[in-house]
């Protein structure tokens, strides 16, 4: 998946240091990165590149030596344009996917919380940890909003989905957000009755990750049918569901997406 970027790691913890000159700097402008994609390979500006035109910087995280650094500049160079940055998700090498989505996640929270939710005033960034502090006492931590993803399984069989109204046209799974006072395991039975009209049983977790690119923490489940297999789709979310089995599924794993390792588990053989 996207965060499997081993031998490398990722170090989160929050380090208030200045760039050095080889940072690597994410410069945004809404849902696009400055960057290069030249010959498949990507790559960001770094600080030295950058410092000249920078106006302020927030540091973000490190994978090994590397660190990654938010900033605001104008800075153009040849070789480098805004570019959408979730059409970069198959871009190599895989770490500096992963940076960039995980820098995704901390621009839109930074750039979506510039006052105080309490009592107005302009939030300052807290020189000791990642965290936005105001005067009057408040303080605002990244937000990462938790969802499922559910493969329901059914003799030998897997509930594949497609979306409705959105960009992604290929095959899917059932997914949807944790609600207050839900557990994550009401949130599958909830979130499949509600897509399906299904009902299911015996409820695992399979595995999860970030995504930074939706500000999520997405987990994965599998679980088994319960009573009628006769889906009742809820068009405002699904533009169609049925029932596949191993040998009629066409897609493959894409080494980023839990939805894809897990349509790719069940194919395999896996069944929760």
């Amino acid at each position: 998946m996207i965060q499997d970027i081993a031998p490398l790691n990722l170090y989160n913890e929050y380090l208030p240091d200045k760039p050095r000159l080889q940072d690597i700097c994410f410069i945004f402008d809404g849902d696009r990165v400055l960057a290069s994609n030249l010959g498949g390979k990507l790559e960001f500006p770094t600080y030295g590149m950058a410092s000249s035109h920078c106006k302020r910087w927030t540091y973000l995280f490190a994978i090994d030596d590397t660190r990654f650094y938010l900033v605001e500049c104008d800075f153009s160079r040849y070789g480098y344009k805004y570019i959408p940055v979730r059409e970069l998700r198959y871009a190599q090498p895989k770490h500096l996917v992963f940076a960039l989505m995980t820098a995704y996640h901390l621009y839109t929270w930074y750039k979506n919380n510039k006052y105080c939710g309490r009592c107005g005033k302009e939030l300052s960034h807290d020189p000791d940890m990642r965290a936005l502090s105001c005067s009057c006492g408040n303080q605002v931590f990244p937000k990462i909003s938790p969802a499922v993803i559910v493969a329901v399984i059914n003799n030998g069989k897997i509930l594949l989905t497609k979306y409705s109204g959105r960009a992604y046209k290929n095959y899917a799974l059932i997914a949807g957000f944790t609600e207050i006072g839900e557990t994550l395991e009401e949130t599958v039975a909830r979130e499949v009755m509600e897509e399906t009209g299904l009902q299911v049983t015996d409820i695992r977790y399979y595995a999860s990750q970030p995504w930074g690119v939706d500000s999520n923490i997405l987990m994965g489940f599998f679980c088994q049918l319960e009573g009628s297999d006769e889906i009742d789709i809820d068009e405002t979310e699904l533009a169609e569901a049925g029932w596949f089995r191993r040998e009629e599924i066409d897609i493959e794993a894409d080494d980023i997406s839990l939805t894809r390792e897990m349509i790719q588990a069940f194919k395999d053989g896996y069944l929760g």
